[in-house]
């Protein structure tokens, strides 16, 4: 347990181990080696690297590991939005959050885990069927945010909600987008 980013014992406070200024870890040096390093309390988040000389004569790594390429998962969205995904049939609610920029059909297959069959179903905003390739805000899902911000409302009491209806397959609402079974 415990609310330490390693696992274990209370909440260190990062900013003890930044510089605000940088965002970069602050250094330290290895007193048996003189080696120096980042400033972490249990070793350096994201490798196991050591700070003590290696007995292969292999270099150390580079501590900068927060700007290896190699270790990107993704790209940072200029606008992380919430959506609340409505099933129709269940009544089930969800909210998700989802990058702006990112298309309305990649949002809904992260979700999948929350609904197994969610390709049987049709993504509708405001009665319309979303068209899964585009973004929210060309699909017509304004983001108000920064509007709210400007109002001191909450946005998580504005969510946007996309309903999704199911598919009955002796209907004709085969014609409308559904949701892909993988990414777009």
């Amino acid at each position: 347990g415990g609310g330490s980013p390693y696992g274990r014992g209370p909440p260190i406070p990062r900013k003890r181990f930044t510089r605000p200024s940088h965002r970069q870890p602050l250094p330290r040096v290895e007193p048996r080696t003189g080696q120096t390093g980042s400033r972490y309390p249990l070793g350096t988040p994201g490798s196991s690297q050591s700070l003590t000389p290696r007995s292969d004569g292999a270099p150390p790594l580079d501590a900068a590991w927060w700007r290896d390429p190699r270790l990107q998962v993704g790209r940072l969205t200029a606008a992380p939005r919430l959506l609340r995904l409505c099933n129709t049939l269940t009544g089930q609610n969800c909210v998700v959050e989802v990058c702006g920029e990112e298309p309305v059909g990649e949002a809904l297959w992260r979700a999948k885990a929350w609904k197994e069959q969610l390709e049987r179903y049709t993504a509708c905003y405001g009665g319309v069927p979303l068209r899964l390739h585009l973004s929210l805000e060309q699909n017509g899902i304004p983001d108000s945010t920064s509007e709210l911000r400007s109002l001191r409302l909450d946005p998580k009491d504005f969510i946007p909600t996309v309903l999704l209806y199911f598919n009955d397959d002796a209907g004709n609402a085969t014609e409308a987008p559904t949701v892909t079974s993988s990414p777009p």
